[in-house]
């Protein structure tokens, strides 16, 4: 019996403060779009006890739901595990290795904002997420 290599995913790992909007959305983002074609993580430095509510209901007007997500701590496997780190404002706790891909994605807090300044950073995050889908050679999914 002859067994074949599965192809590697890329992966990307997003990582912010809290863990609790910016990351989540984008993590959220870019495994819709994808449609799992790539390995999607997200952690933080110092992650809060819950997910944004203001990001969860942001992302569901879109028809993407990250209710169930926690904010989940940064460690250096995760980052070691991704092709590419993207950062959004967390700056100089994320570890940096050599021959990773690294982004930092300066983007406003959602942090305490109400719905309407949070759709437009779930829109940059969207427009940003598209980009690097086409980076990474994977189509992005039209439903």
């Amino acid at each position: 019996m002859t067994t074949h290599a599965e192809p590697t995913r890329p992966s990307a790992l997003f990582v912010c403060v809290h863990n609790a909007g910016r990351s989540q959305m984008a993590a959220g983002l870019l495994t819709h779009l994808s449609g799992g074609a790539v390995e999607v993580r997200s952690a933080g430095s110092m992650p809060a006890d819950q997910i944004n509510p203001v990001a969860v209901e942001a992302m569901s007007e879109l028809g993407i739901d990250i209710r169930d997500q926690q904010p989940k701590v940064l460690t250096t496997e995760a980052v070691q595990a991704s092709d590419v780190v993207i950062t959004m404002g967390c700056g100089d706790v994320c570890p940096v290795f050599p021959g990773k891909r690294y982004e930092d994605w300066a983007l406003a807090d959602p942090a305490g904002q109400g719905i309407e300044a949070v759709r437009p950073i779930r829109d940059e995050i969207r427009e940003r997420v598209l980009r690097l889908l086409d980076e990474l050679g994977v189509e992005p999914r039209t439903s």
